[in-house]
């Protein structure tokens, strides 16, 4: 791979899986390689630890001296992240406060033995000076901030105990320092930099887009009812459920455990012990369903998680980009929901202006642009919600970036699911009419009631069912009428008062709606026919990748029933090793396996996320699984080697099956194994497959990189002899690729 050693290839294969890297990692690596400070921001998925893990593993091989020091924000992510390194054959340590006296022991005796390339710390240890000078003995060569927008006061999850990590830069003035984080504008960035000394930094933004994400913003009217229509969907895969407060997680836990779902509860006004053991079913798939408060998730690692529900508001866009990234990290399709209301915005702001007010009492310093900031978030993502735009192009030009597509076809909006009232401006009118008709005295149950026509004491003891008003909007339910009086309030377009019972005010903005001066927008749950399916649902692809509505959550081409029985067997595994079912495999591997069933080892070996680690320690035990489940497949392997087999078949019977192989868009190493033949051979059969057939595509054997500067090196060097390219490539590429380049360009001319 162009800039990058052959041998970190093999160090990333043998442990991760990969075949190749996606090329912002690529960059990311470099730099760490070169010593030279880097800021890089990927989006939760992104591939970001790889960045800086890799490397290390690389140097340590190679026999360099000194460790990587990566500094994690939480204890449970820190034991996470070791325990993931450790199943893969990397020996990872770390040191928290949560370890054993022996566990302690067992750390410092793999730095004095130089057998760990990579120890985590947390920003609290490493104000220690005892601590830093200790690591230093053994040479500190990088250090890797994970979460680094939190030493940002312009971020969105600031941390007080961040900003001591500046010092870094004395303490260890021999490594090249590296920042990683999901979530950061340019301001953000540029804060980062500034708080952590950054030497001339790469500074690497990927593209802030999740194609595999489907956003929906939708009206909270009835939050139960809408939160089981979304879990439903997503029935036997895992989902996070966010609620703004401690009551709501709570009585939406016992709501839907009421209705027969496996749902945990977790925040932090639980004791330790209860959030501990919540967290970890859920990590370890024993429940499906975590419903929390934005307390849980950075500690989480869990790539399967199939819906994020927000029942409620975040506080920002970039809070938002975090919490609903943490469904689909695999690239898997997935669904991401929020439920939203006007009187969110009206809670957090109050929520912000409180905290503030209350740590101001407490002694603490508190910038005086922190709650304008703060409260600048909020009405970003206000915004966001109440927006018309596309919602993917929306969050990644809130990042800087553009989406070219016109639609993604993978959100609320262009996917149909709402829809602007028609009209809004005469509605809004009826609903102010309303308030000014009350003497602006009640709040909006009672402005509410009177405009469906309810007939209440509270209505007609007060003769308001005698207002003109009464019953003008009676066609439209109540929680719908309820929803557009918040979007009104988002808007501006009316006010209600502080106190504990708020009433409803007019506005000078009020006025300029009421005569036509200023225009509002509302919107609505499209109400689609009985007969006629609604368009939701998590599903397989449509444009760029993206998720559609309308078929099952993981596509159709793949084996379900095989799919289960290989989530099962990752199941019982995972039982028997007391792990996180994902550590086994994660569900893009069973997939794999599931859309087409590997034969052998090494065709397992060839699916992307399968290292040599977990090839040993699981390859048999799936391969007997997919062959029994599937005696085409094992009679395919025997055919194949009797075919193979002496001189009783034809050369043409071989070529035949070769054929047959490389439509299915086999490797060429399988063909290999298969037929028993010399991978020359199976390379002059996959030439004359080529030939012949003229396939449109050659990425299963050469990859799109290599292909285009073979290409180039044959335009510029010469077609008559294979010698002349592979040497302009820097023997870089393969002279069997170059045969399959060069053969694909014949056929296809």
């Amino acid at each position: 791979m162009a800039g990058l050693p052959d041998r970190l290839m093999a160090v990333v294969q043998e442990h991760w899986g990969f075949r190749q890297l996606r090329p912002m990692q690529e960059r990311a690596i470099a730099a760490v390689l070169a010593r030279r400070d880097s800021l890089v921001v990927l989006p939760t998925g992104g591939g970001k630890s790889l960045c800086y893990q890799a490397p290390a593993v690389y140097r340590h091989a190679g026999g360099a001296k000194g460790v990587t020091l990566i500094v994690s924000p939480l204890i449970a992510l820190m034991k996470d992240q070791v325990d993931s390194l450790q199943r893969i054959g990397v020996n990872a340590i770390g040191f928290n406060s949560s370890q054993t006296a022996a566990e302690k022991a067992d750390a410092v005796q793999s730095l004095k033995h130089g057998s760990s390339p990579i120890v985590f710390a947390s920003p609290e240890r490493l104000t220690l000076e005892g601590f830093t000078g200790y690591l230093n003995g053994f040479g500190v060569s990088a250090v890797a901030i994970d979460e680094a927008h939190c030493i940002s006061q312009w971020g969105h999850d600031f941390r007080p105990e961040y900003r001591k990590l500046g010092r870094l830069r004395e303490v260890f003035p021999g490594a090249s320092i590296h920042a990683y984080t999901a979530t950061a504008t340019e301001t953000v960035r540029l804060d980062i930099a500034r708080q952590l000394q950054l030497d001339d930094p790469e500074i690497l933004v990927g593209n802030f887009d999740r194609p595999n994400l489907i956003y929906r913003v939708l009206p909270r009217l009835d939050k139960t009812k809408q939160v089981r229509e979304v879990l439903d969907r997503h029935r036997g895969h895992a989902a996070i459920v966010y609620c703004l407060s401690r009551a709501n997680v709570d009585a939406l836990a016992a709501q839907l455990r009421g209705s027969g779902y496996h749902a945990l509860a977790y925040h932090a006004g639980m004791n330790n012990d209860d959030r501990r053991r919540a967290q970890e079913t859920f990590t370890n798939a024993e429940a499906p369903i975590v419903v929390a408060t934005v307390a849980f998730g950075m500690g989480i690692d869990r790539p399967d998680v199939r819906a994020v529900i927000h029942v409620g508001m975040p506080k920002s866009i970039e809070n938002y980009q975090q919490e609903a990234g943490r469904a689909g990290r695999d690239g898997l399709p997935s669904e991401c929901v929020l439920l939203y209301s006007g009187a969110d915005k009206i809670q957090l702001r109050s929520m912000i202006e409180k905290s503030a007010h209350e740590a101001a009492g407490r002694g603490e310093v508190v910038a005086a642009e922190f709650v304008p900031a703060c409260l600048g978030h909020l009405e970003d993502m206000d915004r966001y919600a109440r927006g018309a735009v596309c919602r993917h192009k929306a969050l990644v030009q809130h990042f800087g970036q553009t989406l070219e597509s016109p639609t993604c076809g993978a959100c609320d909006l262009c996917l149909g699911d709402v829809t602007e009232v028609p009209d809004a401006i005469t509605v809004a009118q009826k609903i102010l009419s309303c308030v000014a008709r009350v003497n602006q005295a009640f709040g909006v149950g009672h402005v509410v009631s009177v405009l469906h026509g309810d007939r209440s004491e509270a209505v007609t003891s007060r003769r308001h069912d005698q207002l003109s008003t009464h019953g003008l909007l009676r066609e439209v339910s109540l929680n719908t009428l309820r929803d557009w009086v918040y979007q009104l309030l988002g808007q501006g377009a009316i006010a209600q008062s502080e106190g504990e019972y708020p009433v409803l005010k007019l506005t000078k903005l009020s006025w300029e709606v009421m005569h036509g001066r200023h225009a509002v927008r509302l919107i609505e749950l499209v109400r689609h026919d009985k007969e006629r399916p609604a368009r939701r649902g998590a599903a397989a692809t449509t444009n760029a990748g993206r998720p559609s509505a309308n078929t099952p959550l993981l596509g159709s081409n793949y084996d379900a029933e095989l799919f289960e029985k290989l989530r099962q067997l990752r199941r019982d595994l995972a039982n028997t090793e007391k792990v996180p079912a994902y550590r086994v495999l994660p569900d893009s591997v069973l997939l794999a396996f599931a859309a087409s069933p590997p034969k052998t080892l090494d065709a397992m070996r060839q699916v992307t996320g399968v290292g040599d680690v977990k090839l040993k320690a699981y390859g048999l035990t799936f391969l007997k699984l997919i062959l029994d489940h599937s005696p085409a497949a094992a009679l395919a392997v025997v055919t194949a080697r009797k075919a193979a087999s002496g001189g009783a078949r034809a050369v043409t019977d071989r070529k035949k099956l070769a054929f047959s192989m490389y439509r299915d868009a086999t490797y060429i190493e399988d063909v290999v194994q298969q037929l028993d033949v010399a991978r020359s051979t199976a390379v002059g059969y996959l030439v004359e497959f080529i030939e012949a057939e003229k396939p449109t595509d050659i990425s299963r054997w050469v990859r799109d990189d290599d292909y285009v500067e073979i290409a180039a090196a044959a335009q510029t060097h010469g077609r008559e002899t294979l010698k002349a390219i592979y040497d302009a490539l820097d023997e870089q590429v393969t002279y069997d690729e170059i045969k399959l380049v060069l053969a694909h360009q014949d056929a296809t001319r």
